[in-house]
């Protein structure tokens, strides 16, 4: 479990699939208000307070994203509320008004922490990428995104074990990459980059 604080209401968490596993949470739980899933979010505000310090006492908006490499990501956006002088005598549930909106996407992220990494992980996978691709840079780091993946399960697990080879799956969407991130190569990536570095 990552937490990273996007602003003074906002918070990402991530979520790996180990990370539900271990809590015998099934990917598809996150669409049902069942107790593990309440235990789930109470444990993520408590690695929240104590990684960033943000803590709840009102109403918030969680938004999740299933992601099918990586996990899922956790937006969790603090609303206006009274303060509570009790409110640290209060159990979570009390206090916790959740707004819910689930996406699932079917895009791939990886990020990578050298471009020459980049450059290998194409030439290997030349030939056998899905269509399209996108190149990212962001932070110092490098990106490469496939969207809306439509491949068999055997083929997209093979294609997601050469990705984890040069790189790792991504906590960011390609939403924030095309907003913040600079675009290296915007479609055809895989050949693109082939044709250019060898």
């Amino acid at each position: 479990m990552r937490v990273e604080r996007l602003n003074q209401d906002k918070i990402r968490i991530f979520l790996t699939f180990d990370d539900l596993t271990e809590r015998g949470i099934e990917k598809d739980d996150m669409w049902r208000d069942i107790p593990k899933v309440h235990e789930l979010f109470n444990d993520m505000m408590d690695h929240a307070h104590d990684e960033v310090g943000f803590t709840v006492n009102g109403p918030v908006a969680v938004e999740v994203f299933s992601l099918p490499a990586q996990g899922m990501v956790v937006i969790v956006t603090r609303g206006k509320t009274e303060a509570h002088s009790d409110a640290d005598d209060l159990d979570y549930d009390d206090i916790y008004e959740m707004q819910v909106t689930l996406e699932e996407s079917d895009d791939i992220v990886y990020v990578f922490h050298d471009f020459d990494h980049l450059i290998e992980l194409a030439h290997r996978i030349q030939g056998k990428a899905p269509y399209g691709g996108s190149a990212y840079a962001y932070r110092d780091r490098y990106y490469l995104v496939f969207e809306d993946v439509d491949m068999e399960r055997s083929e997209y697990d093979d294609f997601i074990a050469v990705l984890s080879e040069y790189g790792e799956a991504s906590t960011l969407t390609k939403y924030v990459l095309q907003e913040y991130g600079k675009s290296i190569v915007e479609k055809e990536a895989v050949e693109v980059l082939c044709r250019y570095f060898n």
